[in-house]
């Protein structure tokens, strides 16, 4: 079934449109498969989840944390993947220079954008974003790549749209700003219920879970 949904999604999505795998409470089998079938990144909210399976999945993949991640495990988080897309503040981007300086090592990072302006969720809100950027900017171990936004999980797709608007339109005011440190690269937006919609609005890389794994199981 997995390799049945990697290829459909493969043949679906426009070129220049990278799909990540989130892998969330998936098995490494699960996750091998997935990239045996053609994914190239797998993206895990968990650092513990990512430790569990890192091991045991022998494929090769990037491995990017997209989960909301706390300055006390930047250095774990900073050891085992490739891009961290959830970087919301200046104090977590500073923790995660000063591992990286110990190790001389660039960690490339997604700003992640609360573009709906929802309590609830996490993110550094729209009108800050140009400010959080210009501070992080110096910081000479992080490489700033792109934006990443959720916009909302459930509901009509649609209405995830203005969301994606928003965001497109803050990474290109930021392009426009020719930072050191910042490449605008990668729009990281949508998920199974929106990436198409994303996709429309400039999405270039798009989280897809279920609809690559179908559902999670009961515990």
């Amino acid at each position: 079934m997995i390799k049945e949904n990697v290829k459909r999604l493969l043949s679906e999505v426009p070129e220049g449109v990278a799909l990540l795998a989130a892998a969330k409470e998936r098995t490494a089998d699960e996750i091998s498969e997935a990239i045996r079938a053609g994914i190239t990144i797998i993206g895990e909210n968990y650092l513990q989840d990512a430790q569990k399976v890192l091991s045991e999945v022998k494929e090769k993949a990037e491995w990017h944390f997209i989960g909301h991640l706390q300055t006390k495990k930047a250095k774990k988080v900073i050891d085992i993947f490739d891009m961290i897309e959830s970087v919301d503040s200046l104090r977590l981007a500073q923790e995660i220079e000063r591992c990286c300086a110990r190790r001389n090592q660039i960690m490339p990072v997604l700003i992640e954008v609360n573009s709906g302006e929802e309590e609830q969720k996490y993110g550094v809100l729209p009108k800050d974003l140009p400010e959080l950027i210009k501070e992080i900017s110096p910081l000479k171990h992080i490489k700033i790549m792109g934006l990443m936004t959720m916009g909302p999980r459930f509901g009509n797709p649609e209405e995830s749209r203005p969301y994606f608007i928003k965001t497109r339109n803050l990474f290109n005011q930021i392009k426009d700003l020719h930072l050191p440190n910042v490449e605008m690269k990668h729009l990281s937006m949508g998920m199974t219920n929106s990436y198409q919609i994303a996709i429309e609005e400039g999405a270039n890389l798009v989280r897809i879970g279920t609809k690559i794994f179908g559902a999670r199981r009961e515990s």
